[in-house]
């Protein structure tokens, strides 16, 4: 993502094309042979005001969420192979890499929205949507619909966090991880501690 950052600093980016961007980020870390090992799902989003539309690029089970007037509106696809296991990105060790499970930037999910002044957007990893309801997001994003205060937005952002990283931890509850798993010929409760990032933001066109 600091790539990713630098790049668009740099105007070295086509605003439509977030894939692009993403494939560009991961490219150059592999040229560099930068000492990065380990893997990530990943998930870019340009705002163009010009067209009032976002474009996104997802790989994995990372992902986003818009919702406009107390409704999700567009959100984006969820990539696995199989039951938790999710497309991503990797750099494995020398000599691993037939035996790491790696998925190309090329694969990612692509996706364009027309956006509205207002709009809340969010987007995190897996560890808010396996852990948190979509009705307990909304309920939460509702609050900043056309909310310009960024101290107000961050406050809705750290709720929603410290909410998926409570519910993770709550063996009776019955999360949306533990419902696929059901779904999938596996009896399980409870949350599922995992990595837990977010970031919310309104639309302001």
């Amino acid at each position: 993502m600091r790539t990713c950052e630098r790049l668009v600093s740099m105007g070295r980016f086509v605003p439509s094309e977030p894939a692009g961007l993403l494939a560009r980020s991961y490219y150059e870390l592999l040229e560099n042979k930068q000492p990065i090992l380990g893997s990530s799902t990943a998930c870019v989003i340009v705002l163009n005001k010009e067209t009032s539309s976002i474009y996104a690029a997802n790989i994995g089970d990372s992902g986003f969420v818009i919702v406009r007037k107390g409704e999700v509106v567009h959100r984006s696809s969820e990539q696995q192979h199989y039951f938790n296991t999710p497309f991503q990105l990797s750099l494995p060790p020398p000599g691993h890499s037939g035996h790491v499970l790696s998925d190309s930037p090329e694969s990612a999910d692509t996706s364009s929205f027309g956006v509205e002044n207002g709009d809340v957007i969010l987007l995190a990893t897996d560890g808010v949507f396996d852990n948190v309801p979509d009705q307990l997001l909304v309920t939460e994003m509702r609050k900043v619909e056309g909310e310009r205060d960024p101290t107000k937005i961050q406050g809705v952002a750290n709720t929603i966090a410290w909410m998926a990283r409570s519910l993770a931890f709550d063996g009776a509850f019955m999360s949306p991880f533990a419902q696929s798993a059901r779904e999938n010929g596996i009896d399980a409760i409870g949350g599922k501690p995992d990595d837990i990032t977010v970031l919310l933001a309104t639309v302001a066109i």
